[in-house]
């Protein structure tokens, strides 16, 4: 038996057309329309040409229906500049990645979901009492992938062919999820993990969350949650020079155009300061770069967790990989990269950072 959603699902994620498809597996368009509407189902060879000219097993196919992740959840930072094939994309990227977690969830305890909601969204104060909830204080966030998981937040690596996609996240079925991109530099994709978390709990899926205004309140929410203002304050001085906020950025581990922007909404650079400043960094590459920055990107405590638990237990992730109808090079692309590492410890267990909560297998 066929799934009409998986061929559609499939399709997306390789950012394909139904003429696109038509061409590469020789098969008419009308057959297509119809195999994925469900009006007909494809002949083993027939699927066996589909599943070839989307790169996917075709155990795929057979799985159990696919609702893919709400649209209208999803807030897409730069909308207006990325064709909806590429949105489609990685949407279809993304709710392949909750398949895999669908999996994780029926074989291990994850942790709670501790991500709350607040209805008038200001960033600033939201930021604020997020810190508070999750006993932060003023204190430089750690590690924020680690941080958004130990409260419950299911966080995947978007694969690498959706650049232009630097992240994104949305509500399924009461489980947030965030997507990042591992195509930016360390400072910038803890920005991004926060920028998406201020989405998560400052609009939901029943609030509106597109459009600049919500792109806005994120960016505001992100640069408050991982720079405080008492800690800034008291951290960097009024019209700081350039060197100044290079060297000062490694408090907080942002990039320095994102501290030089929270210092100018803190008041402590002038307009005129901040263009200069902004501008100096553009000439030292930091408008798109971090010269002498973190090196270390931060990835996934459960993902690395479970698939070292069941490396552990004689399970590799061509297996898993095999069970969920992907290829192990799919499934890779949203493991930020470490079913390798994986393999190298030997399935032993490393050591974790701050806000550490439990992860067991079910019996």
């Amino acid at each position: 038996m066929v799934t009409p959603s998986r061929i559609t699902l499939a399709r997306k994620r390789r950012g394909m057309t139904l003429a696109d498809l038509s061409e590469g597996a020789r098969i008419s368009l009308q057959s297509l329309s119809n195999y994925e509407t469900g009006r007909t189902a494809p002949r083993r060879a027939t699927m066996g040409r589909i599943a070839e000219a989307l790169d996917f097993p075709e155990a795929f196919f057979e799985g159990p229906d696919l609702d893919e992740l709400p649209a209208d959840g999803i807030s897409w930072r730069a909308r207006s500049k990325t064709s909806a094939r590429k949105l489609d994309a990685a949407r279809a990227a993304g709710t392949l990645g909750a398949v895999l977690y669908d999996w994780i969830d029926r074989r291990f305890r994850l942790p709670a979901t501790d991500v709350p909601s607040f209805t008038k969204p200001d960033p600033e104060t939201v930021a604020g009492m997020v810190r508070t909830r999750w006993g932060l204080g003023t204190a430089p966030a750690p590690n924020m992938v680690h941080l958004i998981e130990a409260h419950g937040v299911r966080a995947v690596s978007l694969a690498p062919d959706y650049a232009e996609v630097d992240a994104f996240a949305v509500w399924r079925d009461g489980t947030p999820f965030v997507f990042l991109s591992t195509m930016k530099t360390v400072e910038r994709g803890r920005f991004d993990a926060a920028h998406e978390l201020g989405h998560l709990v400052m609009h939901g899926s029943d609030r509106e969350c597109s459009g600049p205004e919500a792109e806005r309140q994120a960016n505001d929410f992100a640069s408050a949650f991982l720079m405080p203002a008492s800690s800034v304050l008291g951290h960097m001085p009024r019209g700081a020079h350039v060197d100044q906020i290079i060297e000062g950025r490694s408090i907080w581990k942002v990039s320095a155009m994102a501290l030089t922007y929270r210092m100018h909404d803190l008041g402590l650079l002038t307009d005129w300061q901040y263009r200069s400043v902004c501008t100096e960094l553009s000439k030292r590459g930091y408008r798109t770069d971090e010269p002498q920055g973190m090196k270390k990107r931060e990835t996934s405590q459960i993902l690395t967790k479970v698939f070292q638990a069941l490396w552990a237990n004689g399970v590799r992730p061509a297996a898993v990989a095999s069970e969920l109808g992907m290829s192990s090079e799919e499934m890779s692309k949203m493991l930020f990269g470490l079913t390798a590492s994986i393999a190298d410890s030997g399935g032993k267990r490393t050591e974790g950072h701050a806000q550490r909560r439990t992860l067991s297998l079910v019996h």
